[in-house]
């Protein structure tokens, strides 16, 4: 009886104060909020006309749209999967954002899987406000058609945060079904302009900073992960200022990953090197080959020296092993010896002889001395974190201006991502609402029967729900099996 008896006063203190505890999912319901949103509900009620219309216009084309995107993306996986060589999975921040705002997709994004755990609070956190941002739009729009709001809440499930409203449901049968598509795309409609303020927030980010911070003169390094190539003492520092990689100018951290991409993609450049300086640097060295086919040539083990390749006009494969820094500091970059012919003084163009997707990439970061990489590209990219603002005064933070950007890419993503999702024709989502209110609104003159509207509805929801759950399936299938 004891048991009992806790039980019964547990049960009441969570009714007491509005919480729901289940397994895997805990809600917590307030009216606390109801006068504000009955405020936002009243204000200006021809303008909220005309914003609630827009988003019911927004609503039935994104429904519309939610299904083509949904089918060109299982479309896309399945060929993807079906491909012998599929594309390699990036598993960066930038990506990952890209992804999801792509596909629309909150199922591609796995916390721990491919989403970096310094990136969780991000991820969560716009989550959170995207959900809240709808449900509010929902809440108001109830409101501004006279439709009883009971309630705010927020939930969780499993680890997924998310917020909803409590409407009187009997009111919402009464009202027409425009009304009701009024209200039933508020939350789309809302997600979509959240979506496109984030993106202006975004674009206008220099702008707004630029009392604080300037851009457009390199890439300002703000974290050198400790297993990073460029970790060292000739390497790359926090608040070091990259300028150059290669002959590659670098004004921000777009034009570092562009540069770096054409550093991979294309094949090693060399430096130019007169001949007497060649002769005197050069030693003697065995040649051998390696397993991919590349040539090596320095066999004492050094840190510093690399084997270079190069072309005369008797033969065009000689090989030298030379100290790397020598060469390449203050040296041109080439691609052959016409590159450089200058002053009459017979000069090589060489290129380091490394494996097969290594690359020797010279690193300018002003007043220090080049950085010199040896190494695979898009490992100095996953390495190091770089910032395009630069502070004008030295107390301002290098990570405000990165924090304000990834935390904008993550609410354009995540609130397309859930504008999309809701608009799908299913069971459960606000597609299945916006379906029906549409159909008794276009065809209750063509189909005169409310059960033969209701076996349309009910069709298209089953074919939009089973169209949503192959792309869930297929989409964790991608994300776990790679």
């Amino acid at each position: 009886q004891s048991s009992n008896s806790l039980k019964a006063s547990y049960e009441d203190w969570l009714l007491t104060y509005g919480l729901s505890i289940s397994p895997f999912h805990m809600r917590w319901q307030t009216a606390l909020f109801n006068r504000q949103f009955y405020n936002w509900g009243r204000w200006k009620p021809r303008f909220l006309y005309l914003w609630f219309s827009i988003g019911m216009v927004f609503g039935i084309l994104a429904m519309f749209g939610s299904v083509i995107l949904l089918g060109k993306t299982l479309m896309q996986t399945l060929t993807q999967m079906l491909t012998e060589a599929p594309k390699a999975q990036n598993d960066r921040m930038l990506q990952v954002v890209v992804s999801v705002l792509s596909s629309g997709l909150y199922w591609r994004v796995v916390p721990g899987v491919n989403l970096p755990v310094s990136q969780l609070t991000y991820f969560f956190s716009a989550i959170l406000i995207s959900g809240v941002i709808h449900e509010v739009g929902h809440g108001v729009a109830a409101i501004r058609e006279q439709v009883r709001f009971n309630g705010f809440g927020i939930f969780v499930f499993i680890v997924y945060p998310g917020a909803f409203v409590d409407l009187f449901t009997t009111h919402l049968q009464l009202i027409s079904p425009v009304q009701q598509l009024r209200i039933f795309c508020a939350g789309v409609w809302h997600n979509f302009v959240l979506g496109v303020a984030s993106f202006m927030g975004l674009f206008l980010l220099p702008a707004i900073l630029f009392p604080f911070y300037y851009t457009g003169v390199g890439a300002l390094v703000t974290e050198v992960a400790e297993d990073s190539p460029a970790n060292g003492p000739r390497g790359l520092f926090v608040g070091d200022l990259v300028t150059n990689l290669q002959d590659c100018p670098v004004y921000s951290v777009e034009d570092w990953n562009s540069c770096l991409g054409d550093i991979s993609e294309k094949s090693q450049v060399g430096y130019c090197i007169s001949a007497a300086t060649l002769q005197q640097l050069s030693f003697p060295a065995r040649v051998y080959r390696r397993l991919d086919g590349t040539v090596e040539c320095c066999s004492n083990n050094s840190l510093t020296d690399i084997c270079f390749s190069y072309s005369n006009n008797l033969d065009s494969h000689l090989y030298a092993c030379l100290p790397a820094r020598k060469v390449i500091e203050a040296s041109k970059v080439c691609r052959s010896n016409m590159d450089c012919q200058k002053d009459f003084v017979p000069s090589f163009c060489v290129t380091p002889s490394l494996e097969n997707q290594t690359r020797l990439i010279r690193v300018k970061h002003p007043p220090h001395i080049d950085m010199l990489y040896v190494g695979h590209p898009m490992h100095l990219q996953y390495t190091v974190s770089l910032s395009s603002f630069v502070p004008r005064q030295n107390f301002l933070s290098i990570d405000l201006p990165v924090v304000i950007e990834t935390f904008c890419k993550y609410l354009i993503s995540l609130s397309g991502a859930l504008a999309v999702i809701n608009a799908v024709p299913c069971f459960a989502l606000d597609g299945q609402w916006i379906l029906n209110s549409f159909l008794e609104a276009t065809l209750s003159s063509l189909i005169v029967e409310k059960q033969n509207r209701e076996l349309v509805g009910f069709l298209i929801l089953l074919a939009g729900s089973a169209l949503l759950a192959a792309n869930v399936a297929l989409g964790l299938w991608m994300v776990t099996a790679r």
